[in-house]
C-alpha cells in the first residue's frame, strides 16, 4: 500500500479479516501465531519485534479502529483520559497541550462540542460519537496507516455516510494508507483503491476495484456479487450461496470454496490452487479461472 491508498479486505464474518488486522498490529492472542510470511512496514519487518517494540508502532505508526468501538473503551475512563493518555504514550507534551491537542482532533473528526465531549464516558455516548471517539484515538499520533474494521457496521445510514466522508477527509489531509476491513461491497465499491476477497482464511482475489467489480474472476468472489440486491431487477428472491462457510480451524487440503463451488472439480479438493495472473494488477487463485472469465 501507498500513502493516500485504500486497500479493501472483503468476506463472509468468520473468514479471518479481523485476524489479519490484529496480525498486523502484532495483537494476536494464544493460539493465534506467526507460521510464516512477513509484515514490512516503512521498509522494517515487523513479525519478530518484541513487545516494547510493538507499543511503539501502534498508535504511533499504525492506528486501529476495532469493530466494536464502545468495548474498546475503558467504561470508567473519559474521553479526555483515553486521548491525553495515548499522546503522553508516544509523544513529550504537557498537560495543557496534549488537552489542547485532544480537543483539535476531537474537533477534527466533526465532534460538535469538543470540551463538553472531553468529560464523557463511553456509556454516555452514542454509536456515531463513540466511532468518532475511536477514529480520534486512532489518528491522535498522525499515524501513516489506519486499519479500520467494520467501521461503520453499527452505525445507521445517515451516520455510515458522515463516517466515511470523515475517513475520505482525513486520507487527503494525513496522507494516510487505509486498510478497510468490510462485507459490504456497496461501501468498497466507492472507497477502496484495491481489493482483497478473503475465503476461509486465505486470499482468493486481488486487484484493483475496478478489476473486482467488473472482471471478478473467482467463482466466489462473483457469488458475492450476485447476491448483492439490484433494484432493476424483479427476482422475488435474492441471490444465496448454497452450503456453509467451513469452521474455524478447519485443515483445508484444496480450494476452501470447493464444497460450495458449482465450478468445482476432483483437482479443487487435492492442492491449494495456484495464482492464476488476469493483469499486471489482478489475480486469482483457481483452477478454472479461464472458465468463469468465459462465461
Amino acid at each position: 500500500m501507498a500513502p493516500g491508498q485504500t486497500l479493501a479486505i472483503i468476506g463472509e464474518t468468520g473468514c479471518g479479516k479481523s485476524t489479519v488486522a490484529l496480525a498486523l498490529l502484532g495483537l494476536l492472542s494464544s493460539p493465534g501465531r506467526f507460521e510464516s510470511g512477513e509484515i514490512i512496514f516503512d521498509g522494517r519487518q515487523l513479525q519478530d519485534l518484541n513487545e516494547s517494540e510493538w507499543r511503539h508502532i501502534r498508535g504511533s505508526k499504525i492506528g486501529l479502529v476495532v469493530q466494536n468501538p464502545r468495548g474498546a473503551f475503558n467504561p470508567v475512563l473519559t474521553v479526555q483520559k483515553h486521548l491525553t493518555e495515548t499522546l503522553h504514550a508516544h509523544r513529550s507534551m504537557s498537560r495543557r497541550e496534549a488537552r489542547n491537542t485532544a480537543l483539535r482532533i476531537l474537533a477534527e473528526v466533526g465532534v460538535p462540542d469538543p470540551p463538553f465531549f472531553m468529560g464523557r464516558y463511553p456509556s454516555e455516548m452514542s454509536g456515531g460519537m463513540c466511532q468518532r471517539a475511536a477514529i480520534a484515538l486512532a489518528i491522535c499520533n498522525r499515524p501513516q496507516l489506519l486499519v479500520a474494521d467494520e467501521p461503520t457496521s453499527a452505525l445507521d445510514p445517515s451516520i455510515q455516510a458522515q463516517i466515511l466522508d470523515l475517513l475520505k477527509d482525513l486520507k487527503q489531509s494525513q496522507g494516510l494508507a487505509l486498510l478497510l476491513i468490510s462485507h459490504d461491497l456497496a461501501l468498497v465499491s466507492e472507497f477502496a483503491d484495491l481489493v482483497a476477497v478473503m475465503y476461509l482464511g486465505r486470499i482468493v482475489e486481488y486487484g484493483r476495484r475496478e478489476d473486482i467489480l467488473a472482471m471478478a474472476a473467482h467463482p466466489y468472489t462473483r457469488a458475492l456479487m450476485e447476491c448483492l440486491p439490484d433494484m432493476r431487477s424483479r427476482r422475488e428472491r435474492l441471490a444465496t450461496i448454497p452450503g456453509t462457510p467451513g469452521g474455524a480451524g478447519q485443515l483445508l487440503g484444496g480450494c476452501g470454496f470447493a464444497p460450495r463451488c458449482s465450478l468445482a472439480e476432483p483437482a479443487c479438493s487435492e492442492a491449494v490452487p495456484p495464482v492464476q495472473a488476469l493483469s499486471e494488477t489482478h489475480w486469482a487463485a483457481c483452477i478454472k479461472v479461464g472458465s468463469t472469465r468465459e462465461e
